[in-house]
């Protein structure tokens, strides 16, 4: 009896060190955090928000940057499984580069995180935590059909429109851009929404490493060969994925003479601040806002929830099928900002100040 006395207090006193933060063994645990890339502003909030919360709940962070070069990305995530660290949440570059790598983590027990971009083709991802990506398409093809008075309009005067996208080797443009062109597609198809380049496709539309540079190009290249302009051809919106896509559009826009008075109407996402800036000057017309804090929230609770050896909060067990079957994802609720409600949304949320939209 006192033997089996002394091994439950043994587990009481070690309860508290799983509970209190993330201590393993007396010692901090951990965690991996891989991110793709610091040159879009995003990441580099994506990373800073999930470091701060994870070590406020007691982790040791290892945070990595991949300069979006897929051998970086692997050997980093090859020295976090090397060195031993419990959870790895990663962002991934390719979503379809990392199962050698993630087949050596689940060897060794390693759960796999994946965030914001679903990483395919592998078994050892565990969970996935994003914000619903199809739901940020169809907002974003619900505010075009509203700005470009869609419902009530004619084959006789329809609204032209040209379509980007994103990274092709990024799994979420499947929902950003399937979301957008389920909306858009029956007023294309009614001919009241014409798409003057005929550019339609995925493949048509995307945008390499979601790349201002090559967003520029090809919006440039678009501006010459169907004669766009003030005063050339009509051009009532740009459909945009994200925000670094929408600002090089809005270099070729700009520069073809475009001016806040009869700028196209563009979308966007992630509310980045030049493109913030950009709604308040008129060259932009909409963002959608993913709060990266509450996404880091998610996944420290998905992280306690692992080294407890409980389930995770989970919300989705339908949508999201790396190849290997159903992930388990949480999703969370994109909202969208325009100049009417960026003040309350991003300021007075804290998660800019007026200083930084100046």
């Amino acid at each position: 009896m006192k033997k089996i006395a002394a091994l439950c207090l043994a587990g009481l006193l070690t309860v508290p060190a799983v509970f209190a933060g993330g201590a393993k063994d007396g010692k901090k645990t951990p965690i991996g955090v891989s991110m793709p890339t610091k040159d879009l502003q995003r990441w580099n909030q994506d990373g800073a928000n999930m470091k701060a919360q994870l070590e406020k709940a007691g982790y040791k962070v290892d945070l990595q940057y991949a300069n979006n070069d897929i051998a970086t990305q692997t050997n980093q995530i090859e020295n976090m499984v090397t060195k031993g660290d419990a959870i790895l949440v990663i962002a991934s570059i390719d979503g379809s580069a990392l199962k050698n790598v993630l087949d050596n983590a689940k060897r060794k027990g390693i759960k796999v995180i994946a965030y914001d971009r679903l990483i395919m083709n592998s078994n050892a991802v565990s969970y996935y935590a994003t914000f619903d990506n199809y739901k940020v398409g169809t907002i974003q093809g619900d505010f075009l059909v509203k700005k470009l008075n869609l419902k009530n309009r004619t084959a006789a005067d329809p609204a032209t429109i040209e379509l980007f996208t994103g990274s092709p080797d990024d799994n979420n443009i499947n929902f950003f851009f399937g979301g957008a062109m389920d909306v858009l597609t029956p007023y294309i198809e009614k001919g009241v929404l014409v798409v003057p380049s005929g550019q339609t496709t995925k493949a048509q539309c995307a945008t390499l490493n979601w790349s201002t540079e090559e967003g520029q190009k090809r919006m440039e290249n678009l501006i010459s060969s169907q004669g766009y302009g003030p005063k050339g051809k009509k051009l009532d919106a740009v459909y945009s994925s994200n925000d670094s896509v929408a600002m090089g559009i809005t270099n070729a826009l700009t520069a073809a003479g475009y001016t806040a008075e009869n700028f196209p109407i563009i979308t966007g996402q992630d509310c980045d601040k030049p493109n913030v800036k950009n709604m308040i000057k008129g060259t932009q017309a909409m963002s959608i806002f993913k709060d990266t804090r509450t996404l880091a929230e998610k996944v420290v609770g998905m992280v306690d929830a692992i080294m407890q050896g409980k389930e995770p909060e989970i919300n989705d067990k339908e949508t999201y099928n790396n190849g290997t079957g159903i992930i388990p994802s949480y999703l969370c609720e994109p909202v969208f900002a325009t100049t009417e409600n960026y003040k309350s949304l991003l300021i007075d949320s804290g998660y800019y100040t007026e200083a930084d939209l100046k």
